[in-house]
C-alpha cells in the first residue's frame, strides 16, 4: 500500500536538534532586527509644516521669522531653529526664501548691501538676489535662493520643505 521510509535514529535527533537550533537563533534575533529597524516602522508625529505667523503681518518688504521644526534621525530626535525670508506680493501671494546662499552656503540679508537697498545681500562673497530670490548673473551665486513650500489655514501662514526655486538669473 504505502511505502513507509524508517529514518534512523541518529537523523531523527540531527532533525531535532536543527529545528530546536533554529527556534532557539530566531528567538534572538527577531528582537535584534526589530530594534535595528525600529525607527523605520515609527509614524510621525505631527505635521510637516510650522505655523509662522498670521498672512497679515507680511507685506512687499522681506520679514525675516525664525521657527523651530522638530526633526528625528534615527534614534536621534532634535528641534533645529531656521529661518526664512517672507514677503507678500500685490495679489496677496506669499513667498518664503530660505536665507542660505546657493554659492557657499553663508546666510543672506535684506538690504544690506552697498548700492542695493532693495535687494538680498551675501557678504561672504557679494552674492546678490532679487526680492524672489533670483540670483544676479555676474554675481557669484549660481542659482537662485530656495523657497519654502506654504499654506494658508485657519488665519495663519505655514511653511513647509525647502523646494528649489524655479526663478532662473536676472541681470543686475
Amino acid at each position: 500500500m504505502g511505502d513507509k521510509r524508517e529514518i534512523s535514529r541518529r537523523t531523527f535527533l540531527n532533525y531535532a536538534l536543527m529545528g530546536t537550533g533554529g527556534f532557539l537563533a530566531a528567538g534572538m534575533i527577531t528582537p535584534m532586527i526589530r530594534f535595528a529597524v525600529d525607527p523605520l516602522l515609527q509614524g510621525h508625529a505631527g505635521g510637516d509644516k510650522v505655523a509662522v505667523g498670521s498672512p497679515d503681518e507680511f507685506n512687499a518688504v522681506p520679514k525675516r521669522v525664525e521657527f523651530k521644526v522638530h526633526t528625528k534621525d534615527g534614534w536621534y530626535e532634535s528641534e533645529s531653529t531656521l529661518t526664512a525670508w517672507v514677503t507678500k506680493n500685490e495679489k496677496g501671494e506669499i513667498l518664503a526664501l530660505s536665507p542660505i546662499c546657493k554659492h557657499l552656503g553663508c546666510t543672506v540679508s535684506w538690504g544690506t548691501g552697498a548700492g542695493q537697498p532693495n535687494e538680498y545681500f551675501c557678504p561672504c562673497h557679494m552674492g546678490r538676489y532679487t526680492i524672489n530670490g533670483e540670483h544676479i548673473l555676474g554675481t557669484p551665486p549660481t542659482a537662485s535662493l530656495d523657497e519654502y513650500e506654504t499654506e494658508v489655514k485657519d488665519g495663519k501662514l505655514y511653511l513647509g520643505k525647502v523646494k528649489a526655486n524655479p526663478r532662473p538669473g536676472v541681470n543686475g
